[in-house]
């Protein structure tokens, strides 16, 4: 069995790890991200809603509160510095009611006194002016300005390249049975290593709570919260140009109706409790209470070009909050622990809060080198016409498409694979370049990504995987000695 040494070991290869990797990467000290899938955002982060939220829901004096309106404050700033796609394109509270308005009333109150600008309540005309898709119901609504879209995807992938470009160690494949407190820090138990480290930062999505309570008597209880989502064609982008909230409830911000930076149509989540840390099936009866819901504040959504459903879990502390701290009895061993919504708003400002706590206990100093900045897979499609000629002329990969649907070329797609971080799955190579996120699903192009993978990799195609091993995609191509052209 490996034995492995690090400074800190971050448990969890979501946004929230990935944000806390990247930050910490900033001091001298040897980290490490372990994530038991074969990729970053393959959990609670590659499933949600996509939305950089205001900030005006969350209960004042919260973690929520604090870290959602600074995490919205540094998005754009993130966005540039590490090039991935971030629109503030503003959001909508819908009221239904002359008596739902104290409520949207004390809503602004609430947000002005968490720090968000710029809050406003519209007369339902005024909201229809905006978004004439609104629905005839609507008597008011509450603008936030601020409010914004990003590609999850994208955000974490960014952090992740970042991180290990200064330095930071991803150990894939590796999911941590156990947490044995020692008298120089923690070892951290997997199927083929021990992991010694001196400071763990558990950032385990749903199984935050397993790793807690294996150091601390001060127990505490996540419950999967289960949202179902609808996502529609680009012909459908359009619909709604900000994001469309109802007025918040015990379960959450309910059903909601918003464009996203790719030019799609997002309509959800629901939101059911559930006992499996692993239930991520849709089911029928919750798609149809999002199309209901959904059609409640935005009339003629076009569900005719829905291009498929996802499901998601968030992480719901029974405490109702973030638990962003050390842990009490359990020195050098810090949880960010219950980060459901607003968490991805709320990502950055939690990777530098925890990454500052951490650097403090094991008295860090900063890196003389650490590098800011990112550059993200080139896009093609949004060049001006010499550019893209000249970038084909270069490497004719560009100039060969491979997903008809989001116009992917095979460039991109090799470009997603020999890069920092590379993909090594199907799903892999969707989040960073959307190559079978279209209306087809990947109907045409997964073969041909497939092959592309497994030449770029050097594998049989037959070893090629949806997402973790053991989904393959093909099976029986050995037979009689036939390998890929590797030529």
């Amino acid at each position: 069995m490996k034995e492995l040494y690090y400074d800190a070991a971050i448990i969890g290869g979501g946004v929230i790890g990935c944000a806390v990797a990247r930050e910490l990467s900033r001091y001298d000290l040897k980290i490490c991200v372990i994530e038991r899938e074969e990729d970053v955002c393959s959990g609670t982060s590659k499933a949600n809603s996509a939305i950089v939220h205001a900030g005006h829901d969350a209960t004042l004096g919260s973690w929520k509160a604090k870290f959602n309106v600074e995490g919205n404050h540094m998005m754009g700033k993130l966005a540039e510095e590490l090039d991935f796609s971030f629109v503030q394109n503003g959001s909508l509270v819908l009221c239904f009611s002359e008596d739902e308005i104290p409520a949207l009333k004390k809503l602004l109150e609430k947000g002005a006194k968490n720090g968000v600008e710029g809050l406003s309540i519209l007369s339902g005309d005024e909201v229809r002016a905006m978004e004439p898709n609104v629905s005839d119901q609507v008597v008011a609504a509450l603008y936030a300005p601020t409010g914004g879209i990003v590609c999850p995807f994208g955000l974490t992938l960014a952090l992740a390249e970042n991180a290990c470009d200064n330095g930071v160690e991803f150990l894939f494949q590796t999911e941590v049975t156990e947490v044995i407190k020692t008298s120089n820090g923690y070892d951290l138990k997997a199927k083929d290593c021990i992991i010694h480290t001196s400071y763990v930062v558990n950032a385990a999505g749903v199984y935050a709570d397993v790793l807690h309570n294996m150091v601390s008597e001060k127990k505490i209880h996540i419950t999967p919260r289960k949202g179902d989502y609808l996502l529609l064609d680009k012909e459908a982008g359009t619909h709604v140009t900000r994001t469309i909230f109802q007025l918040p409830g015990k379960m959450g911000k309910g059903v909601l109706v918003t464009p996203t930076v790719h030019g799609n149509l997002l309509a959800g989540p629901t939101a059911t409790d559930v006992k499996d840390k692993e239930t991520t099936r849709t089911d029928a009866e919750e798609l149809a209470d999002v199309m209901e819901k959904a059609a409640w504040g935005v009339n003629n959504i076009p569900f005719r070009q829905i291009i498929t459903s996802f499901s998601g879990l968030r992480a719901h502390e029974d405490g109702n909050d973030f638990i962003v701290s050390e842990v009490e009895d359990a020195e050098g061993f810090f949880d960010a622990a219950g980060i459901e919504s607003p968490g991805l708003t709320s990502a950055p400002a939690i990777g530098v809060y925890l990454a500052e706590l951490v650097a403090k206990k094991a008295n860090a100093s900063k890196k003389e080198n650490f590098k800011g900045t990112r550059q993200g897979i080139v896009d093609p499609r949004k060049l001006p016409r010499e550019e893209r000629a000249e970038l084909i002329k270069k490497n004719p990969q560009y100039g060969t498409i491979i997903c008809r649907c989001e116009e992917v070329s095979e460039g991109e797609i090799v470009d997603s694979i020999t890069r920092t971080l590379g993909a090594v799955s199907l799903d892999g190579i969707k989040r960073r370049v959307r190559a079978g996120m279209g209306r087809c699903q990947a109907g045409f192009c997964g073969p041909k990504t497939m092959e592309i993978l497994a030449r770029e990799t050097d594998r049989d195609i037959e070893d090629i995987c949806k997402n973790r091993p053991g989904s393959s995609m093909l099976t029986g191509h050995k037979q009689g000695g036939a390998h890929h052209d590797r030529a």
